[in-house]
């Protein structure tokens, strides 16, 4: 009896040692984490990804605060100061028509941001979708789908932007829909080869048991959990469209003067940089710091997002 009480005691003893962690204190419990806020604390401490994508918030909040910025107009002409270098009065200098370069750097900036971020919605919206009905409904539909694709793939696609300009005229909208409508492609592959991956997943086949119609399963199911590379190719879209409009401008199919982009701004600087060479130098360093800031933190924001990169 005695020996069943002192194993009973010392069972008591581990018991209650085991509760307090071993040295008379609760032991805490680790507090779980989601996908989402594992992947922001390794964006965080990518130093170089953070820094770029603090960049790019900079300049775009300078672009929606230019008109109170700058106290110049981007179209107002001032003969008495054309051609002047960079100063206090004219920060960036004036270029031919004398018209504050500063002011029309930010102007531009705001146009080229634009542009990116509504093409890509755009092609988010025609990518996503596409992508994931094909992926979702495979066979036939998803093999005529995918070759009508492939086809797009084979033409040029700078040449089909450019025939709608010349076709349709020169403005924002329709460049926002022809870079929008020539860039949806990969994001439909993407979107399809996820959806591949998870459309026979046990939650998937769980919501078809419930009679989850198939419009519900594709919509807030399967893209959802597709969020992570749909977001990253996103951010990398914005940089390619950025370029493609500065290279637009520069042919001088972009926005229409006195408006400007910073690649129609390049375009002019260009014509007179041996005379005038700030006026290519201020919107070169502005656009290429950009494209180079939204592809590291597009990169960064990958790494951050890809569970093999957990340690």
């Amino acid at each position: 009896m005695t020996n069943l009480v002192d194993v009973e005691e010392l069972e008591d003893e581990i018991s209650e040692e085991i509760s307090h962690g071993g040295r008379g204190e609760p032991k805490s419990i680790e507090a779980g984490t989601s996908l989402w806020k594992d992947a922001w604390y390794r964006l965080i401490r990518n130093r170089a990804a953070l820094a770029s994508g603090i960049y790019v918030g900079i300049l775009v909040v300078l672009a929606i605060l230019t008109p109170w910025i700058t106290p110049y107009e981007y179209d107002a002409i001032n003969y008495d100061a054309i051609g002047q270098a960079p100063s206090l009065a004219n920060l960036f200098g004036t270029d031919i028509l004398g018209r504050d370069l500063f002011t029309r750097c930010l102007y531009g900036l705001r146009i080229s941001i634009a542009v990116g971020l509504a093409a890509t919605l755009v092609s988010f919206i025609i990518g996503v979708s596409y992508g994931a009905i094909a992926g979702y409904k495979g066979g036939k539909v998803d093999a005529i789908m995918m070759r009508a694709v492939d086809t797009l793939y084979a033409l040029p696609f700078i040449f089909l932007v450019i025939i709608l300009m010349t076709l349709f005229g020169r403005n924002l909208i329709l460049m926002f829909a022809a870079l929008g409508a020539v860039e949806w492609l990969t994001m439909a592959r993407i979107v399809r080869g996820q959806v591949l991956s998870l459309k026979n997943k046990e939650f998937i086949e769980a919501a078809r048991c419930v009679g989850t119609r198939p419009r519900a399963i594709v919509f807030k199911h399967l893209i959802p959990n597709a969020m992570g590379p749909i977001i990253v190719y996103s951010t990398l879209t914005v940089p390619a469209i950025i370029l493609a409009e500065a290279f637009l401008s520069f042919l001088g199919l972009g926005v229409q003067a006195p408006m400007a982009s910073l690649g129609s701004l390049c375009s002019d600087g260009a014509q007179g940089m041996e005379i005038y060479p700030w006026l290519i130098i201020f919107p070169g360093v502005i656009l290429a710091s950009l494209l180079f800031s939204l592809n590291y933190f597009g990169d960064g924001l990958r790494d951050a997002l890809d569970p093999r990169m957990r340690r």
